[in-house]
């Protein structure tokens, strides 16, 4: 890994913004952030995420307030924080935006229209609130509540009033409202406003609950070469249909990532994004043993000449196109967890993986090894409630994997973090990199593997 802790400085309209030096991995932002429910926009020479607001440790989905952050397009391992962009409660020196919810945001959008800057907010179990900006990194100014036509016998209020609101600006101006959480919705709003829903343009069930859809929240709309696409999360997978019609019909069309089978099970929600000619599907991992801590993540995807995007699986990469296993590789940033173990928060710095009991695997895509004559490994762990080994796997891409090495790991009740270290079989090229927990307890873990490194010899 590369980190860079050179810290730059930049204004915001209130406050002040902070680069954050790259992490080079996923998820792509600094540790201690959870920002869900990605939605990715471009505007300029950068790409803003927009998304809902996580708390490590939390016992409930998102926050009273929305962040966003941004990376230059000419170096997407540079983020900036800009701070809290609205709220519904008066949080860090800012002032409530609503007056009438005090109730939680969920995963928003941006959008520009006319030289604005739009934000469209869920307040759980209250009015959607569409807000305006002269800058993509805000802070928005509230306009209003959506306003559903006068006299309409469609009920659009309750809990689930504009959940996850996604829109689309067509090339003709129109303006696309997509929602729903358990069910799909659709409408036109009035471009003039922006807060209006036009009469007659509301359309229920658009993407259907049952197979192969299996719809369930945070519709993500946009428009690729002509075809209009939809993103929404569907269970552990993050799924797309397509349509010729911005008001569809909405064909299904696949999964494009996945939690299953590497992964903790959970909801996912995201969005695609071009970024200096490479599409990207933003999406989210769960930590700290639920599914309310949820941290960012992306993965480049391949849009073919048919429309259709071939599913991919998550990796440790974000931006990068290999990992150095020269460097300290943090083991926050795993893209395979299986045996009931999980990354968590043990402070603002400290992310282990724990609860790695016998058969637990913890894995990591894709490291470039080059050609190093011998290789030694260090780990960093911590505690060890039984005794068992720790093996070493590693498997070229699209290869069976083979195991190069070997740890003892031995009981420890000190509660402190050491480094055991041991020589390994040469490992070539580029290779996803599987660390297996093997003891003869079946429920009690071994130990805690907080971060590791390799060292060749020539």
């Amino acid at each position: 890994m590369h980190l860079h802790f050179t810290l730059a400085l930049a204004f915001a309209f209130v406050g002040l913004s902070f680069a954050i030096p790259a992490r080079a991995a996923n998820p792509f932002l600094p540790g201690w952030e959870y920002i869900p429910d990605g939605e990715p926009r471009v505007f300029g020479d950068r790409v803003y995420l927009y998304g809902s607001h996580d708390r490590a440790g939390s016992n409930e989905f998102c926050d009273v307030i929305l962040r966003v952050w941004s990376a230059p397009l000419a170096d997407l391992n540079i983020w900036t924080d800009h701070g809290i962009i609205f709220s519904t409660r008066n949080v860090e020196g800012r002032a409530d935006d609503v007056d009438w919810s005090d109730n939680n945001l969920y995963a928003p959008d941006v959008i520009e229209k006319g030289g604005r800057y739009y934000l469209f907010a869920q307040i759980v179990g209250a009015p959607c609130a569409v807000a305006v900006s002269d800058s993509p990194a805000g802070p928005f100014r509230l306009i209003s509540q959506i306003k559903k036509p006068k006299d309409t016998p469609i009920d659009f209020g309750g809990w689930s009033q504009y959940f996850d609101p996604g829109v689309l600006v067509d090339d003709d101006g129109k303006v696309y409202l997509y929602w729903g959480g358990g069910s799909s919705h659709m409408a036109q709003l009035n471009p003039a406003n922006m807060t209006e829903i036009l009469p007659d343009t509301y359309q229920a069930n658009i993407l259907p609950t049952t197979p192969p859809y299996n719809y369930q929240e945070g519709p993500s709309p946009r428009k690729i070469n002509g075809l209009y696409y939809l993103v929404f999360a569907a269970g552990n997978d993050l799924s797309y249909a397509t349509s010729s019609s911005p008001t569809g019909p909405f064909a299904y069309r696949g999964v494009i990532v996945s939690h299953i089978p590497d992964a903790p099970g959970g909801n996912i929600h995201g969005g695609l994004a071009q970024l200096n000619g490479q599409w990207y599907i933003f999406y989210h991992r769960m930590t700290n043993n639920t599914t309310y801590s949820r941290r960012a993540c992306v993965e480049p995807v391949t849009i073919l000449p048919d429309g259709s995007i071939p599913q991919v699986k998550q990796t440790s990469l974000g931006f990068q196109t290999s990992l150095d296993p020269y460097q300290t590789t943090p083991a926050d940033i795993a893209c395979v967890l299986r045996g009931g173990n999980y990354v968590t928060e043990l402070d603002r710095d400290t992310r282990p993986v724990i609860h790695n009991k016998n058969g637990s695997v913890v894995g990591f895509r894709t490291f470039d090894f080059g050609q190093p004559a011998s290789l030694s490994l260090s780990l960093r762990v911590r505690g060890g409630e039984v005794p068992g080994r720790l093996i070493v796997l590693a498997s070229p891409p699209g290869e069976a994997p083979v195991e190069i090495g070997e740890f003892k790991i031995e009981e420890d009740s000190s509660g402190h973090w050491r480094t055991i270290t041991t020589t390994v079989k040469p490992v070539s090229g580029r290779a996803e990199l599987l660390f297996k927990f093997v003891s003869d307890s079946t429920d009690r873990p071994l130990c805690d593997l907080l971060s590791f490194r390799f060292e060749p010899k020539k």
